[in-house]
Parts: C-alpha cells; sequence; structure tokens
C-alpha cells in the first residue's frame, strides 16, 4: 500500500507540472499495480472534495484489444467535475489533443458487486441510457505504455450526456441501437451497439461489476457508466462541432 500511494503521490506531482505519463514510470507499473494506484490518485481526488459519479469502460472492441494486445476492456473513473450537458463548448486552447468517443452513458439504480455478476443482474440494474460522449485528451502515447495510461485514468477528460431515456423492453436490446455521428454538420459514420463488446453496453458493465471486484469495490446505486464506444476514437480539432444521434435513444451535441 505504501508503495501504491508513493507512485500516486508522484504521478500527481509530475502531472501538476505538466508532466503526463512521465519517462522515469516508463514500463515500470504492470496492469494490476497500475489500477491500484488509478484508485489511489481516485481517492485523494475524493479526499480533497471531489465527487465521484461512476466509471468508463474502454477498449471495449475486440479490434481495440487486439491492436494494444490485451485480453480486456480497461476501465477509469468519472467524477462530477468532469461532466458537462449537451450543447457544452469547450475551449480548445485549454484541451490536450483532444478527441471523442460516441457512447451510451448509462444509470445504474442498483448496486452491482461482483465476483458473480451475471447479464440478468445487469439488466435488471441499469434503469436508463443518454447519448453521450467520452472526450479524451491524448496526454501521452496510449500505445506506448498502457498500463501508465491507466495509472493517468484511461485518457478520461470529461463526458457529456444528453437526456436520459428510461429503459423498457422495447429498448434494452442495447446492441440493436445505432449512432449517426455527424462532424460539422456532415454525415461522418453510422456505427451499431453491437459494436460494444460484440453484442452491447450491458456487457460491459457486467465485465465491470466484476474487475472492480478484483480491487475490492462495486457499482454503487447511483453510479453512471460511460459503457464504450460505437465508433472509432475521433481527433476534435478547433471549431469542430459534433452531433451524435442515438437511436432510439437521443442526440448529444459539443463544439471544440
Amino acid at each position: 500500500m505504501m508503495e501504491i500511494e508513493k507512485i500516486a503521490e508522484s504521478l500527481e506531482q509530475e502531472t501538476a507540472a505538466g508532466n503526463f505519463m512521465p519517462q522515469g514510470w516508463r514500463g515500470k507499473l504492470t496492469m494490476g499495480l497500475a489500477y491500484e494506484v488509478q484508485l489511489a490518485i481516485l481517492r485523494r481526488r475524493i479526499g480533497r472534495g471531489e465527487r465521484q459519479t461512476g466509471w468508463k469502460v474502454g477498449l471495449t472492441a475486440a479490434a481495440m484489444r487486439t491492436q494494444q494486445n490485451v485480453h480486456e476492456p480497461c476501465f477509469g473513473y468519472l467524477l462530477a467535475s468532469g461532466h458537462r450537458p449537451s450543447g457544452y463548448q469547450y475551449n480548445f486552447d485549454q484541451l490536450i489533443a483532444p478527441g471523442f468517443e460516441n457512447e451510451l452513458c448509462l444509470r445504474v439504480s442498483a448496486p452491482l458487486r461482483g465476483p458473480g455478476v451475471t447479464l440478468a443482474d445487469v439488466a435488471a440494474a441499469v434503469t436508463h441510457a443518454a447519448p453521450a460522449l467520452e472526450v479524451i485528451e491524448r496526454r501521452g502515447n496510449f500505445t506506448d505504455d498502457l498500463p501508465l495510461a491507466m495509472a493517468d485514468n484511461a485518457q478520461q477528460h470529461s463526458y457529456v450526456t444528453g437526456a436520459e431515456v428510461a429503459l423498457s423492453d422495447a429498448n434494452r436490446n442495447l446492441g440493436a441501437a445505432t449512432v449517426d455521428v455527424l462532424v460539422g454538420g456532415a454525415l461522418a459514420e453510422t456505427a451499431p451497439g453491437s459494436a460494444v463488446m460484440g453484442e452491447g453496453a450491458l456487457l460491459s458493465v457486467m465485465w465491470l461489476a466484476n474487475k472492480l471486484a478484483e480491487f475490492r469495490l462495486g457499482i454503487e446505486a447511483g453510479h453512471v457508466i460511460m459503457s464504450g464506444s460505437f465508433t472509432r476514437q475521433y481527433a476534435a480539432i478547433q471549431d469542430m462541432m459534433v452531433e451524435s444521434k442515438f437511436s432510439p435513444f437521443g442526440t448529444v451535441t459539443a463544439r471544440f
């Protein structure tokens, strides 16, 4: 525990100095240790008055995991200070090599604690979905040192959400959802919800609940989950307008 806290303190000091994913820590963390450091930094941030709102799941596409040479998705945390409403305008100059992903933000209304969480457990606990954009920052070479990227909260900067929609028998098959991504008013891509974990975003929540159990944690009632991108990760450029239309869950927009 002392080693984890020392690494967390070191990385926070480096970050405060503008040195992200510092060279001195490259190649020194395993994935397990990196997650412990990420969670230690989360505890430190909560101790300074931040509030956790939930979690993000990344690398939910098999092709992305193959590309990164990892066998499972990854996770990071979400904070209240990182939440933005649909229509939010970012100050591009305040972001570090930003990008965005097109996701459903799922609300969990009952706790999910692994191990052994099933898809049926998740379907009963997840009650709402909102169209969302995860805004990331490329604060270092994600592919060069994946554990160090996990310690740096898996590129998370903030997340933008539209209005929540209650889940019902008519729309609970999240793999059947689709998104139309419009950049500058032009259609850039249409993608299916089945791109997330091969079947849909409920599977990423199941994975997360069981993975968090390895770190003595669970998904709490009221948490929201950025559940994985339907699309590739897009680079953001100055003056870019993004409009992502999720059928049947509505639209989310942001401007950089």
